[in-house]
């Protein structure tokens, strides 16, 4: 099923309307975590209705997954996976790295999806055809980078600290293998990926509405999205995003050790 650009843009703008209003002033910030911190606020709950609203009304018979309302008729064929604000500790620290995941899967795969950040007006997407580009200086089409030296390549991940325990020896391992880490940049680490300003994005313990969206846009830009241990990513876990399947491959041979 090949998706018309024009239903991300409208996603983006429901998205938008609901988050922009509320970034950058005072609000409240619910902690969903009994222990740790998780946070949820007003925005991330009404961006979502207003995506469901919107993909309810235009694909009746599709399922919708989302990070803060749930699951309905999740075992349709075509499922749209939603994470209405991907960085939401970004989004309430006045930072614009954070952005609107909407994915499509279509049994089990995905196919299509999007990251809206409004703030900076950019919307990357990727359609079944390729990865696109729209914002400043204009729309383009997404390539990754042909980097084929790991030691020449940019890695970001949101923290360190994500890695516990052999998870943290392999990250620990690839990042000294790099020319550049760089830290805290959420979904938008994965679509620097895609428009060939960075090499790797890696994160550990994502669910599916952090992976989904991002993965098309990636893979039809000609990287490769897996598991650390080369499986699918569409349901999440730890997630390895690489420019080219070349580099994914010494990535992962240097993860398993």
């Amino acid at each position: 099923m090949l998706v018309n650009a024009d239903i991300f843009r409208r996603i983006a703008a429901v998205a938008a309307a609901e988050t922009l209003p509320r970034f950058r002033t005072p609000s409240a910030i619910a902690n969903k975590l009994a222990q740790g911190f998780d946070p949820v606020t007003e925005a991330d709950r009404e961006a979502e209705l207003a995506i469901r609203a919107l993909i309810s009304k235009e694909f009746p018979d599709h399922g919708i997954l989302g990070e803060e309302h749930g699951a309905e008729n999740a075992s349709a064929s075509h499922v749209w996976v939603i994470d209405p604000i991907d960085g939401t500790r970004a989004f309430i620290s006045g930072l614009p790295v954070w952005g609107t995941l909407v994915g499509l899967t279509v049994d089990g795969d995905a196919t299509a999806g999007m990251m809206a950040q409004p703030f900076t007006g950019e919307l990357f997407y990727a359609d079944g055809q390729g990865s696109h580009y729209e914002g400043p200086g204009g729309p383009r089409r997404l390539k990754t980078r042909v980097t084929s030296d790991l030691a020449d390549a940019t890695l970001f991940t949101t923290t360190p600290a994500l890695f516990k325990g052999g998870l943290r020896t392999a990250y620990d391992r690839l990042e000294a293998a790099v020319r550049l880490p760089r830290y805290g940049i959420d979904c938008y680490a994965f679509a620097m990926v895609a428009a060939g300003h960075a090499d790797f994005a890696v994160d550990a313990g994502l669910q599916s509405y952090d992976i989904v969206a991002l993965i098309p846009i990636i893979e039809q830009a000609g990287g490769v999205v897996t598991t650390w241990t080369g499986g699918p990513a569409e349901q999440g876990g730890d997630i390895l995003a690489s420019a080219n399947p070349a580099l994914h491959d010494k990535a992962l041979k240097l993860i398993a050790g």
